[in-house]
């Protein structure tokens, strides 16, 4: 049977509550509220149509990281695997719609916000939580992503000072001169030359 696999976007709607497994294993769950926006001609703006509610779970380092990130309330978009619940209560019969979470992010088209590494990181910048290189739940953290943070660290420049990428303008059908194309190379990403940009 094949996994249907699904990105949400909604609300908190509950308080995230956290507990593990009689194993050990960490586990958070929250119920988000995902309600249609459409547009009426008639009355000529946005209204709210109908909420759909989600349970969603999360595990391990994920639900860990959840609990000191999410209030009630908070937009937030959740991906991962959509499972449907049935069960009968008397003579009802019950279903309910449940995402066993592999990410779970804030929305930021509605705000913004600050992202801090989790100890224990594989991976993680120096100067992070925890050193590079540290066992742990997460994914190894790419190379240009360490470099990119250490290079904000040492400039003490705001994160869009760094991030902005340099935009040389061109008269129509200008090509670049050779070593100005704008591109990024691998190499100034943090990775090889197998990844060099052409």
């Amino acid at each position: 049977m094949s996994e249907t696999h699904v990105t949400v976007i909604g609300n908190v709607a509950t308080e995230v509550s956290y507990g593990e497994t009689s194993g050990g294993v960490p586990m958070a769950n929250f119920r988000l509220g995902c309600t249609e926006r459409r547009y009426d001609r008639q009355r000529e703006c946005w209204v709210d149509g109908e909420t759909q509610w989600v349970a969603v779970t999360a595990w391990r380092a994920l639900a860990v990281n959840l609990i000191g990130s999410l209030s009630k309330g908070d937009p937030v978009l959740v991906s991962g695997r959509l499972r449907v619940r049935e069960w009968t209560e008397g003579e009802v019969k019950r279903s309910r719609a449940e995402i066993d979470a592999r990410s779970v992010g804030h929305d930021l088209t509605r705000g913004t916000t600050a992202f801090r590494w989790a100890a224990g990181v594989r991976g993680q910048p120096p100067g992070g939580a925890g050193p590079v290189g540290a066992e742990g739940g997460g994914e190894t953290v790419p190379g240009w992503i360490v470099s990119a943070v250490e290079a904000r660290r040492g400039s003490g420049a705001p994160p869009a000072a760094v991030a902005a990428p340099v935009v040389r303008a061109l008269p129509p059908g200008g090509r670049p001169a050779a070593g100005e194309s704008g591109e990024v190379s691998g190499a100034e990403r943090g990775g090889g030359a197998e990844d060099a940009l052409t």
